[in-house]
């Protein structure tokens, strides 16, 4: 095959295979720095990836304009790295830690997201020219939303944009769904904005203390077991037999506090003093008699919802529907009912007057 470059353009070639070594040593570095920024600052992106240029490919870009370049340092695009956000504002966050870790040639970067044509969704990406201490090339950064990325390859797997005629009714329908998806990825957005908003102000409420405030939600929830509320109850119960108290998530409880009518933070709250004793004389009747030295920290809410199906008059049907939700349904749970029903009647709480 005749070889098109001429002798300027094949010094390049040269000058990339001696220095492809140093390049992809350099990708893995930079991609490196990038995960070790990202991890600092607990940020999780939806992809990190890069590329070399390989070599067919530098030469069709040579054989294009190779007149363009003295040499291959002016191929600000031989490494290439994309960072792919869940979100649209996650990007100029991940653009702010670039600017951090690289030199960043301004004159050559382009902020495509500034554009406005109907049909550039998927071509918004912001692109930075970076240069690294100790590495003779510059590189490319790309960065775009996960929903950017797809319609950018739904695009190129379609043909759209690579200068084939598309038929008009296929580009009006290609232009609607890039509208939808642009919406999308500001929706999105905009959503995941107002629940940081959302659990800030609920971290704010729970730490004062307003928990008649808080309307009950896996959010507050969560927020609400940061304060340890069972904490002192299963320290209680613990020193029955001067157990340990093994942590284990109380997130399944959610639905049981939700299921006996708690509509806020405080309800639980009211539960812990209205049937904290009950709970404590259910727990004492479990292991008063045992050599058990680990307890689980689900030991004080697990009663508690027993103590409050009791004495509300939940009795074995009760039961037995908290225990299907915790362990999912089976006969076993039905045992435990039984074996629940033949003592904790006879406790001392069950006999106290329910207000």
């Amino acid at each position: 095959m005749e070889n098109r470059l001429d002798a300027h353009c094949e010094a390049i070639i040269q000058e990339y295979r001696s220095a492809k070594p140093q390049i992809e040593a350099a990708a893995d570095e930079v991609s490196k720095r990038l995960r070790q920024a990202f991890a600092e600052v607990g940020f999780l992106p939806a992809a990190l990836e890069y590329r070399v240029k390989t070599e067919e490919s530098l030469r069709g870009k040579l054989e294009l304009k190779g007149n363009k370049y003295r040499s291959l340092a002016d191929i600000t695009d031989i490494l290439g790295l994309r960072v792919i956000t869940f979100y649209s504002d996650d990007v100029d966050k991940v653009a702010s830690m670039v600017e951090r870790l690289f030199e960043v040639d301004w004159a050559n970067s382009v902020d495509k997201r500034k554009l406005h044509e109907v049909d550039s969704f998927g071509y918004l990406s912001l692109h930075y020219i970076c240069s690294m201490e100790g590495f003779g090339y510059r590189f490319e950064v790309q960065m775009r939303t996960i929903l950017q990325h797809a319609w950018a390859n739904l695009n190129h797997d379609t043909g759209y944009k690579s200068g084939v005629e598309v038929p008009r009714e296929y580009l009006r329908n290609l232009n609607r769904l890039a509208g939808m998806l642009e919406l999308a990825d500001e929706q999105f957005s905009r959503i995941h904005s107002e629940l940081a908003d959302y659990r800030r102000r609920v971290q704010g409420l729970v730490a004062s203390g307003n928990l008649d405030e808080v309307a009950l939600d896996g959010e507050t929830y969560r927020s609400y077991l940061e304060l340890r509320p069972f904490d002192k109850l299963n320290r209680r119960i613990a020193a029955v037999n001067q157990a340990e108290v093994q942590q284990v998530s109380l997130m399944p409880y959610l639905p049981i506090f939700s299921e006996m009518g708690c509509r806020t933070l405080g309800d639980i709250e009211r539960m812990i003093k209205e049937y904290g004793e009950g709970a404590y004389q259910i727990a004492c009747y479990q292991i008063g008699l045992t050599d058990l030295d680990i307890i689980s920290s689900s030991l004080a809410p697990q009663n508690l919802c027993i103590a409050g199906i009791l004495m509300g008059g939940g009795g074995r049907a009760g039961l037995k529907r908290m225990f299907d939700m915790l362990n999912g349904p089976s006969e076993g749970n039905g045992v435990l009912v039984e074996m629940l029903m033949e003592q904790v009647p006879n406790l001392p709480f069950m006999n106290m007057e329910h207000k």
